[in-house]
């Protein structure tokens, strides 16, 4: 007999809460999407069609009043409101995933992990991006040593968005934690320490581009790693010619990518993964090339995985084994964030010193 499902609250329907969380929560075997919070009444009667048997709660208060009732919280809403709703889920006695980034500072990020180690409870930060397809295929690449002795990661989330969109990702109050660095770099940083290890030096540029822009909306970051590997790293919503998502230079060869993932835009347009079904996979003609000089050749691209995430959760809430990432993880990524903000600020590279 198989045991009863794993009851989830989640804590906001936007973007993060409807295209991601909600459909990968409600689609991993073990888990139940329970409560969807969210005092948005188009936002709730989104949420009562899409998933009929969930309860509709408008604020999370109402879920630490019923504690006992549920396993996991998700906190999907605005970047400000994740270290509050992380701490008072913990403190409520419940295990909590939280989406990027964690937090505003690596040291509130250290004070949730800190406090969920405290109560023996699972914290994970929701770092999608480490199941893209082309972030699979490189760590195979590397993993068997075609690449040889890597000596330049480049790596890019760029958009051509020539007007503001509005919102508090947009927002220039530093409570709302917006900008491109905190918000596709959160990612970039995110996949080159996983890549490449612990950052010894940051370098960062930050620019506000968009009239009427009050954040930045075109930044680059370049990491030294403990290894020896240079990650150069570019977020920008002002790119009118895109770069290649990664271009991954080594001693042996070299590996270029285009293109995004397929997961993302799957998921907007409703589709949902399901067990044995075809899901993250792109076609022949967006292989990247992997090779040297004129000797290059497709390298097929492995399916994406974003349902891994969430099964890793549930397998880890029974289980007791580790989160498929850590809060610690996740604040090591916001030492180099913090880093970039500061080098651009002051015009220098920041030295950092990786823990032994």
């Amino acid at each position: 007999m198989s045991p009863a499902p794993l009851r989830v609250g989640l804590v906001g329907y936007g973007l993060a809460g409807s295209v991601f969380h909600a459909p990968l929560i409600a689609t991993t075997d073990g888990l139940v999407l329970d409560t969807v919070v969210t005092s948005n009444p188009e936002r709730q009667a989104q949420a009562r069609a899409e998933y009929p048997d969930a309860r509709l709660a408008g604020h999370p208060d109402e879920l630490w009043k019923r504690a006992g009732e549920l396993d996991l919280i998700v906190v999907a809403s605005p970047n400000r409101t994740h270290v509050p709703l992380a701490t008072a889920a913990l403190e409520a006695g419940l295990a909590v995933v939280v989406d990027k980034p964690v937090a505003g500072t690596a040291a509130e990020a250290h004070a949730l992990a800190d406090l969920a180690d405290e109560r023996g409870l699972l914290l994970s930060v929701f770092q999608n991006r480490r199941w893209d397809n082309d972030f699979l295929t490189l760590r195979g690449l590397l993993e068997r040593g075609e690449l040889g002795d890597v000596w330049r990661f480049e790596s890019r989330f760029e958009r051509w968005r020539p007007s503001l969109k509005g919102g508090w990702r947009e927002s220039g109050d530093p409570a709302e934690i917006g900008g491109l660095l905190y918000d596709l770099g959160s990612h970039l940083v995110d996949q080159a320490l996983a890549l490449f290890g612990p950052a010894v030096s940051v370098y960062g540029e930050l620019d506000v581009r968009r009239p009427g822009a009050q954040v930045d909306d075109d930044a680059f970051v370049a990491v030294t790693h403990a290894g020896g590997v240079r990650s150069h790293l570019w977020m920008s919503a002002t790119t009118a010619q895109l770069g290649p998502r990664f271009r991954v230079l080594g001693s042996a060869a070299g590996y270029v990518k285009h293109g995004l993932d397929p997961q993302e835009a799957a998921l907007r347009d409703g589709a949902r993964p399901a067990p044995g079904a075809v899901w993250g996979t792109e076609p022949e003609a967006e292989w990247g090339l992997l090779g040297a000089g004129d000797d290059v050749r497709p390298v097929p691209t492995l399916p994406g995985g974003y349902p891994a995430y969430y099964a890793a959760v549930a397998a880890a809430l029974r289980d007791g084994t580790a989160p498929p990432v850590t809060a610690r993880e996740a604040a090591d990524a916001l030492t180099v964030i913090e880093a970039a903000a500061v080098s651009a600020r002051e015009g220098r590279t920041v030295t950092l010193t990786p823990k032994v």
